[in-house]
């Protein structure tokens, strides 16, 4: 078979995704375009980078002499489809000047049934064997010893049933290894529920589904396992889940921050298969786009039927949406459309384009393990319509964060996104200087707060000349602008700057409907806060109650 040139493929690939020939979501175009800009931007021998074309080959080469293991094509070569070619070329083809790698964390979200595993299966070959690297340590991660078994397990069959490839690097299959002995490198499954996974020199990590991970310390521990070598990697595939507190949900909001170029990461790589916030699930059109393997090792006579199944039974729908279309659901029915919600962040929103004007704030405290949430709401007009923003802040004692099973905290710490400071209890002073902080920064109009917990807070701003409104946490007090909440979010005039700690609240509510049609925000379990919503909601109640906006019909939005 004559060696492909599959940098040109990759470059077709590009082309064809920026001028719609393959249908592909935002994150798509933005790898894409991501590519595109870095090829032109370190052309030559200017920059940090090159990108190697022999080097962006050689691992698809690799993988185009394996042979599948599962299903009708078992027994047959692999052939690489183009986004798998150019996800291949892109992870391997950049160097440093120094001839280190340069990518050194990949993350990959595609629906399920694209691939993943033989791609992952094959790289973790690659990587074993014709990676340039003495003594290589390749590993495949999981929580549990079945999940970390499926790659492995996969490239046990590949390298068993490929004499050319064991005669070529002397590899050698054993019931829990593959090994090469010349080079003394070794393959294997690792899972937590095994022996420590500390004190690992991992020159290639890899964890497929990465969304089943509920905690973060394999992660962590695996993450901490690669500093010891040069040209290590990390490459985490998965398909979208429901946890939106867990570690995966963590590196796609870095994924999708590095594509909108919200923060400079060299040495990530990510990729993003899902859908457009406008699209219709319904639709042919979103199976082809979502799944790149559509019409391959996606059967559109499959897809389709579970799609037909999740239209007519919405217990389906959200299993069909995660698993098919990779888009991150709640895991239970809850009270906001969360793909409403994600339209209205705008991250271009600052908290410095509201100086001077005025502000209506919500306060909900908390003392130990419970958040502490206080939101600021803004109003404008709009071509004669009222438009909302919201800016969130949030605290946490240390010793909550420690004993916290939200494994987000620490990376919500790291980027600002909440306030942690030192001890077992929430710090009020830090609060009450920040409101403060506030009332000389706008003309705030109100702080509604709940008494609970805040009776000496209260207190002491009042004293201070800060407006305190008591708004306890009743129905009476919360359901019509709960409702208003909703209805200007599904109208696209409320607006918030991305903040993902208030979307991962939002995702959170739940709501009972009482006989008469009133509601309230709920959380099914102690670890999913809202109370970042809850001031909210209390901060529009104030609003609403100051500003001649204009009445909706709501029963044009909700349907309760």
């Amino acid at each position: 078979m004559k060696k492909p040139d599959y940098v040109a493929i990759a470059k077709k690939y590009m082309s064809d995704v920026q001028d719609g020939t393959v249908p592909a979501c935002r994150y798509v175009k933005e790898a894409v375009e991501r590519q595109k800009e870095d090829l032109k931007r370190w052309r030559g021998n200017d920059g940090d980078f090159y990108f190697d074309e022999k080097e962006a080959g050689r691992p698809c080469w690799f993988i185009e002499n394996l042979t599948h293991t599962k299903g009708e094509l078992a027994g047959r070569q692999i052939h690489l489809e183009p986004w798998q070619v150019f996800v291949l070329t892109t992870l391997f083809g950049w160097r440093s000047k120094a001839g280190n790698r340069r990518f050194r964390s990949a993350y990959v979200e595609v629906p399920r049934g694209n691939g993943k595993s033989t791609l992952l299966s094959g790289i973790g070959l690659f990587c074993l064997c014709a990676d340039h690297e003495p003594g290589a340590e390749v590993y495949s991660f999981a929580t549990t010893r079945e999940q970390a078994k499926i790659v492995f397990g996969d490239a046990q069959t590949m390298a068993e049933g490929n004499k050319a490839l064991q005669d070529a690097y002397g590899l050698k299959v054993t019931a829990h290894a593959i090994v090469v002995p010349g080079t003394h490198s070794m393959f294997q499954a690792k899972s937590s529920e095994g022996s420590t996974l500390d004190g690992l020199n991992t020159h290639l990590a890899i964890i497929d589904e990465l969304h089943a991970h509920k905690k973060r310390d394999v992660f962590d521990v695996v993450e901490t396992s690669l500093g010891k070598r040069r040209n290590s990697l990390m490459v985490s595939i998965t398909t979208a889940g429901v946890d939106r507190t867990g570690i995966c949900y963590e590196q796609r909001n870095v994924v999708t921050k590095v594509l909108s170029k919200s923060i400079q990461d060299e040495s990530y790589f990510g990729i993003i298969y899902t859908l457009d916030p406008e699209d219709d699930w319904k639709t042919d059109e979103a199976l082809a786009k979502a799944n790149p393997n559509w019409g391959v090792s996606v059967r559109p006579e499959v897809i389709r039927a579970l799609q037909a199944k999740a239209i007519a039974t919405p217990a389906a729908e959200n299993n069909f949406k995660t698993k098919h279309l990779d888009i991150w659901c709640n895991a239970d029915v809850g009270w906001m459309d969360m793909k409403a919600w994600d339209a209205c962040a705008d991250e271009s929103l600052d908290e410095t384009d509201f100086d001077g004007q005025p502000c209506w704030l919500g306060l909900d405290l908390a003392s130990t393990n419970d958040m502490t949430a206080k939101v600021k709401l803004f109003h404008r007009t709009i071509g004669g319509e009222n438009h909302y923003y919201l800016f969130g802040d949030y605290w946490l004692p240390r010793t909550a964060v420690e004993r916290a099973k939200n494994s987000q905290y620490q990376g919500w710490e790291y980027l600002g996104c909440l306030h942690v400071n030192e001890g077992p209890v929430t710090d009020y002073g830090l609060i009450k200087d920040s409101i403060l902080e506030d009332c000389g920064r706008y003309e705030v109009q109100s702080v509604a707060y709940d008494p609970f917990q805040a009776v000496q807070l209260s207190k002491e701003l009042s004293d201070d000349g800060v407006p305190m409104v008591l708004c306890k946490q009743t129905v009476a007090n919360l359901s019509d602008p709960m409702k208003q909440f909703q209805a200007l979010v599904l109208d696209h005039r409320l607006h918030f700057n991305g903040d993902p700690v208030l979307t991962w609240m939002v995702s959170n509510v739940v709501c009972h409907v009482d006989a008469k049609e009133n509601i309230y925000p709920r959380k099914e379990v102690s670890e999913n806060k809202i109370d970042g919503v809850v001031a909210a909601i209390m901060a529009l109640s104030r609003a609403l109650l100051n500003e001649d906006h204009q009445a909706m019909d709501l029963n044009e939005f909700l349907e309760l």
